[in-house]
């Protein structure tokens, strides 16, 4: 088993590596493509972690998971039922999660398994398809939940998973781990909230990725993740989420209402105007 980790060292930016211990070898050349130890062996603790994946696609699934769907009354599904999000959601561990500008509703965070494909597939059977896994990480799939219902025409999944900081992933890609007997935890600020078995999913790993290669063919750096069960809560500012999953590491990330990167941009668009008042423009 690797965890294989992207991290900031000094001046040097988002290199790679594999963690041992309380160190980081570290590594050169592209993930998913053979990389090649350098040689130099850096303190953990002197390392900045990044998001571990810069996905190439981001598939996302709903009502994976038998507990959830009984207790909210939903009908089992015949296919995995997903959505995408976008690319620029993503951050990594430590990094803060903010609510949307303007937003007064519930932010709510959602532990989840997350799958990281390594090769090419289309068409793959369920006997092939952990070939194409190259290894897991956690994920916390962030909803602001009143834009996904707030049209009565259209649920908005996308628009309220997809906002800028609302795909954490992390601490690391977890490499040779079997996902059987595999736990998922969330926990607020101390208290565990979220706790489910990674067996009582509706389709697994590896029948996630077969049926999914039936619809369009996946790519290395597709990150899938994989639904979450029951417990997922509103995030208050000031506190933090950790996604637990024994063998993967624990993903950190507070959460805040102030100005975030999509805030900072719809500022400069409120105030742009203004800024020229009484000049030729």
């Amino acid at each position: 088993m690797k965890k294989w980790i992207r991290f900031d060292y000094k001046e040097d930016k988002s290199l790679l590596g594999t963690q041992d211990g309380d160190y980081v070898d570290e590594f050169e050349g592209d993930l998913l493509e053979n990389p090649k130890p350098t040689g130099r062996k850096i303190p953990l603790n002197e390392v900045q972690l990044q998001s571990p994946l810069e996905p190439h696609s981001i598939f996302a699934l709903w009502n994976n998971f038998h507990e959830r769907a009984e207790k909210e009354g939903q009908t089992i599904p015949h296919v995995p039922l997903y959505f995408m999000k976008p690319l620029t959601s993503v951050i990594g561990p430590e990094q803060t999660i903010y609510r949307p500008l303007g937003h007064q509703g519930r932010v709510i965070f959602e532990a989840e398994l997350g799958i990281v494909i390594g090769s090419k597939c289309r068409k793959v059977s369920e006997s092939e398809a952990a070939e194409y896994i190259f290894g897991y990480t956690c994920v916390n799939d962030v909803t602001a939940i009143e834009f996904l219902f707030e049209d009565k025409a259209f649920q908005q999944w996308t628009r309220s998973k997809g906002y800028d900081t609302f795909t954490p992933i992390g601490p690391c890609i977890a490499t040779g781990i079997d996902t059987d007997g595999m736990r998922v935890k969330a926990i607020q600020s101390g208290e565990t909230r979220q706790d489910y078995p990674v067996s009582d999913m509706i389709f697994s790993p590896i029948q996630i990725v077969s049926m999914l290669s039936h619809c369009q063919t996946l790519l290395p750096g597709d990150l899938i993740c994989c639904g979450t069960s029951v417990g997922a809560r509103t995030m208050k500012p000031g506190t933090k989420i950790d996604i637990v999953i024994p063998g993967i590491g624990t993903l950190s990330n507070p959460f805040d209402d102030l100005t975030g990167p999509q805030n900072v941009g719809h500022l400069f668009f409120v105030l742009k105007p203004t800024l020229f008042v009484g000049n030729n423009y």
